[in-house]
């Protein structure tokens, strides 16, 4: 099981983010803030961006962004291609090493 701690926001919303915690056990996306379920999305039914602010996703018509701690870990699973250039490097380090 792959879980990651981050934080949640509404892309464009000022309010506070909200600790989660990200799950992508096969095929599933699930976001969790403690016990309540966030999210739950298909790996086919959301779109991520790796921007300098996070990790937008997109899905269901909303945008939200997260903000993940182990974030070169993160999008190496999540099988992303392309990214800002300091968190290439960080995937780049990472497969490098083999972790």
């Amino acid at each position: 099981m792959a879980e990651y701690d981050g934080l949640l926001r509404i892309d464009g919303e000022a309010d506070r983010p909200m600790n989660v915690t990200i799950d992508l056990t096969g095929d599933r996306m699930k976001v969790m803030a403690g016990d309540v379920e966030v999210a739950d999305w298909s790996r086919d039914e959301f779109r991520v961006r790796a921007l300098t602010d996070g990790f937008h996703v997109r899905a269901e018509g909303e945008e939200v962004v997260l903000d993940v701690r182990e974030d070169a870990r993160f999008a190496i699973e999540l099988g992303l291609k392309s990214a800002h250039p300091t968190l290439r490097r960080r995937m780049a380090a990472l497969m490098r090493d083999g972790s």
